[in-house]
């Protein structure tokens, strides 16, 4: 006992030392057009900066018939600018015009002929080519011939090239249902370079290829949703879910809506959410504050606001008292989900939420040491808390093993909240998981890019300060408060059950290789597909060799598949990689 109280003091202090070394203090200033910064000077990697900004927009931001523009914005924003991008920028200027004016002619048709034969019951789908009328036909033609002649205008990736000549690495960008995000990582004698590229494409952003970018959005939908085995049913659970709220459509939007924009959709929404009011600028790593800040207010003080009108997102989700149930069949691994209304990103439960799961996850867990290898009912389970800015979900995910069920993973879950609603978890529980998660924030403090993206993530979804806080109240949390949010969250008539039920597939029309492996496997190599779709083929050359360098420790059921996903990774890099 003795020992065990010595031990535990030990990891008290540990614990204390590293939520004071959890304090990230950025430098932070507004230029005159509203535009904030963040600066985080590091010397850690010496000659590295981590650079990238958000936009406070996401896919909770939009409204029905435009869903999914947030995302297609951010496929525009690296088609390049009035000075990058483009060969001839007279004709490239020329042919957008062109492309704008046709598609404009094309959606008018949909909408004021298409739709109305829809409902007349006279066609079965709007917007399939299959039932254009004469002109439509004449139009679309026209609008191919003008796309593909533009494709000799365009000079393609060339906003990447010019960063990795220059030796930066890592440009991408992402959507959540909160914010949008922009980074690289760029030497830091070429910090003015990222200054004037990121400053060109916000003020001068040319959305070339905004037609034809269509095709490749919707592809990626596919890739996503409709072509991996829970994709579709994933998306309508959570539509249910979040019924109430601008969170029930997908971040990539619904598939008319993709198809409808029109250029003028985007601009607006481009005005409205890219002023530089609603931008937040974040560098971290190897660099002098005041030489940054002097090219910052230079390039990023020359972007010109409207101070526009941004519409407040004011729907607080609403959960009636009614418990909705989902059942579906896909060729997946049988499992059951279970979610609960959860509150939003820095809500004081929210950080003992964070335990409670911490609590119930892992090999240490209850729930693997109750369900995996107590009871032996199941092949793995875990339980998570989701914070958004304007709402949140708890959830269990278990799958069923042997002659187990659904059911049954849905009982013994249901005991296990049931004890931690009843039952005060120990100190000794409660001090390991804080331990743990301090100690996981300290580590993802150690890299410029890990630091960039939380700053800029957590300030999306309501403040940085996140970073600063989370270690000291995950401290405070004790077994009355585990107690309090357990009664208080799992309320089984509010919650949301859905359950994925093994379908019979006919493998003859599958790809033989894919056909041989289990239902397991094949939805992981599927899932792993659809997240290389939705890379760009540089990002895929930079990890093959990482993969091709893990094929000797694979385990030898796993193999195949490995193998499999390998393939099909080198294939799309000698396809699109010269």
């Amino acid at each position: 006992m003795r020992l065990f109280r010595i031990a535990a003091v030990g990891a008290a202090v540990l614990a204390s030392a590293q939520a004071n070394a959890q304090q990230v203090e950025p430098i932070q200033f507004t230029l005159d057009n509203g535009m904030e910064f963040m600066l985080y000077p590091r010397s850690e990697e010496p000659n590295i900066i981590a650079a990238g900004w958000l936009a406070k927009v996401g896919s909770v931001n939009e409204r029905p018939g435009i869903t999914g523009i947030s995302h297609y914005l951010e496929h525009m924003l690296f088609k390049g600018t009035g000075t990058i991008g483009t060969n001839d920028l007279e004709a490239d200027r020329a042919s957008h015009d062109e492309q704008r004016e046709l598609q404009e002619r094309l959606l008018s048709q949909v909408i004021d002929v298409q739709y109305d034969r829809w409902r007349r019951g006279e066609i079965s789908d709007p917007w399939d080519a299959t039932y254009d009328t004469d002109e439509m036909r004449e139009i679309r033609s026209e609008l191919r011939e003008v796309v593909d002649a533009h494709k000799t205008h365009v000079v393609t990736n060339e906003f990447d090239r010019v960063y990795t000549t220059k030796g930066a690495s890592g440009m991408n960008a992402f959507t959540s249902h909160d914010l949008t995000m922009y980074f690289i990582n760029v030497p830091s004698n070429k910090f003015e370079l990222w200054a004037w590229m990121e400053s060109d494409r916000l003020s001068n952003p040319s959305f070339r290829e905004f037609v034809s970018e269509n095709g490749v959005v919707i592809e990626e939908r596919k890739q996503v949703l409709e072509s991996t085995p829970t994709g579709r049913i994933d998306e309508q659970i959570d539509s249910v879910f979040w019924s109430s709220t601008p969170y029930s459509w997908p971040i990539v939007g619904w598939p008319t809506d993709i198809s409808g924009y029109a250029y003028d959709n985007l601009t607006d929404y481009f005005d409205t959410y890219y002023d530089p009011s609603n931008l937040v600028g974040i560098v971290v790593g190897d660099f002098n504050p005041s030489e940054v800040k002097s090219v910052i207010e230079e390039y990023f003080g020359r972007l010109e606001t409207t101070n526009p009108v941004i519409q407040p997102v004011v729907t607080i989700p609403i959960h009636p008292a009614i418990e909705k149930r989902i059942d579906a069949e896909c060729d997946c691994q049988t499992r059951v989900r279970v979610m609960y209304p959860a509150p939003p990103f820095r809500h004081a439960d929210g950080y003992v939420l964070e335990v409670l799961t911490g609590i119930l996850n892992g090999r240490t867990g209850r729930l693997y040491k109750s369900m995996v290898e107590g009871d032996e009912i199941a092949d793995r389970a875990s339980a998570s808390y989701q914070p958004r800015k304007y709402g949140g979900a708890l959830e269990f995910t278990g799958f069923p093993k042997n002659e187990a069920t659904t059911a049954d993973l849905e009982a013994a879950w249901e005991r296990e909240v049931e004890l931690l609603k009843t039952e005060p978890v120990t100190e000794r529980e409660l001090q390991k998981i804080k331990n743990q998660t301090i100690a996981d924030s300290f580590r993802r403090l150690q890299s410029n890019f890990f630091i960039l993206v939380q700053l800029g993530y957590y300030e999306g979804l309501g403040g940085w300060e996140y970073m600063n806080e989370s270690p000291e109240q995950i401290q405070a949390v004790t077994p009355s408060d585990i107690m309090r949010v357990a009664n208080q969250y799992f309320d089984h008539s509010i919650r949301t059950v859905a359950t994925y039920t093994r379908q019979e597939v006919d493998l003859s029309t599958m790809d033989p290789e894919l056909a041989a492996m289990t239902p397991e496997q094949r939805e992981q190599v599927q899932m792993m597909l659809a997240q290389m779709a939705q890379a760009s083929i540089d990002q895929l050359k930079q990890v093959l060799p990482m993969i091709e360098q893990q094929a000797s420790s694979v385990p030898a059921e796993d193999k195949a598949a490995f193998d499999y996903m390998l393939k099909k990774l080198r294939e799309r890099v000698e396809a699109e990689g010269n």
